[in-house]
């Protein structure tokens, strides 16, 4: 199972799941969720960036790739997961392990 997958949540794997039974149908989706489409637009947004973020070759290591999921997620801004991450990459010197 590729990394990106595995590190997703149950619900977003359902999700997942949920969206390609429908067809990738947004309007559909929307309905057996219960919620508007901008809603669920934005939820497949996040889910989006979070996989991309998860994919990056950039991520490695746990640290960085829990900081961008939460980023992805919208728990913290694009702005504090980059002070965080140019935080700990200076407090690391440049070692290789997390």
């Amino acid at each position: 199972m590729e990394t990106w997958l595995r590190e997703l949540s149950d619900e977003d794997r359902a999700f997942i799941k949920r969206f390609i039974i429908a067809s990738g149908s947004l309007k559909a989706l929307a309905k057996q969720y219960n919620v508007s489409y901008p809603t669920l637009r934005t939820r497949l947004d996040r889910l989006i960036n979070k996989i991309k973020l998860l994919d990056d070759p950039e991520s490695k290591g746990p640290l960085r790739m829990k900081i961008r999921s939460l980023a992805a997620e919208g728990v913290i801004s694009t702005t504090v997961a980059k002070e965080i991450l140019n935080a700990y990459e200076k407090e690391k010197g440049g070692r290789e392990n997390d």
